[in-house]
């Protein structure tokens, strides 16, 4: 196969990268091009190349109108994570690029990206410089964590970073410790007025009364731990942190489009894919008669 695509395109990069590792040593080249086919294998797979084998997703169009895009992928299953960590690198860049050369520096719309279970969609190269710089382009990104301890595996000494450019920051509750002490840390202290009371008896009794003045964790690590499934806490900047009520999405004028009011809303993906239409009666279509035998006589 190298053989044939070399004698046909010998400018093509793979030909050239392959050149460069037959260069080293014997051992050497064959680990380089075991890896290489290790981390190529899920592109044995016929329908991921098939996937991948154009563009149709238009992404630099996202902050030109108001659309939609999905991601699903699965969350117990990891092999195809480097798909989505690509699809946002090009997203991220992309948008950045247009925004600079097309729109002055700032999409026409804004772009917000929603990301649930962040830690299991595979890490997103670079995130924490892109998180820094996406903000003045008109393109935000919403992190959801089960544990912040989760961001810091992933991303390791960058998952600090990454949290500091971040302007706010919502606690829906969980009982993971690192979370809720550097919650505890963020909230502060209180002050509180402390008094004592004492009592000594001998020929003659006394007693003493003190006063002071002490400060106390606003929550502590076991009051976060237990805190009502219907309150959150929200952090915003240059605010002090707040506790509130958690919103009643069944108050909300679109609930009733949510497949947990009605299952007939609930979206079904194979459905949506399937190729097989189905024509109305009033819809019109144009035919075309294709020959197939290759006499020129017959296509005219």
């Amino acid at each position: 196969m190298f053989e044939a695509l070399e004698k046909k395109k010998p400018n093509h990069f793979a030909v050239r990268q392959y050149k460069k590792y037959k260069l080293a040593a014997g051992k050497t080249a064959k680990s380089i091009l075991i890896s290489c086919g290790a981390r190529m294998a899920p592109f044995d797979i016929q329908e991921l190349r098939d996937l991948t084998a154009y563009d149709e997703l238009e992404l630099d169009t996202l902050g030109d109108r108001k659309t939609a895009l999905f991601i699903i992928i699965s969350d117990t299953d990891d092999t195809f994570n480097f798909l989505v960590s690509m699809a946002y690198t090009q997203l991220f860049n992309l948008l950045c690029e247009k925004a600079d050369d097309v729109y002055g520096g700032r999409l026409p719309v804004h772009v917000r990206c929603l990301l649930d279970e962040f830690a299991n969609i595979g890490q997103i190269p670079k995130f924490e410089k892109l998180i820094a710089t996406i903000r003045s382009r008109e393109i935000s990104a919403c992190l959801v964590l089960q544990a912040q301890s989760q961001l810091k595996a992933l991303y390791k000494d960058n998952a600090d970073t990454i949290i500091g450019n971040c302007d706010s920051a919502i606690f829906l509750g969980g009982k993971e410790r690192t979370t809720l002490k550097e919650l505890t840390e963020s909230l502060g202290k209180e002050t509180i007025d402390t008094y004592n009371t004492g009592e000594s008896r001998g020929r003659e009794v006394s007693h003493s009364l003190n006063y002071q003045k002490l400060g106390k964790d606003l929550a502590s690590v076991d009051e976060l731990s237990v805190l009502d499934g219907g309150k959150c806490i929200l952090q915003l900047s240059g605010v002090r942190p707040f506790l509130s009520d958690k919103y009643d999405i069944t108050k909300h004028p679109n609930y009733k489009y949510l497949s947990d009011y009605d299952p007939r809303n609930a979206f079904h993906i194979e459905r949506f894919l399937s190729t097989r239409l189905k024509p109305k009666p009033d819809d019109v279509f144009n035919t075309y008669s294709v020959d197939l035998s290759g006499d020129p006589k017959a296509a005219e």
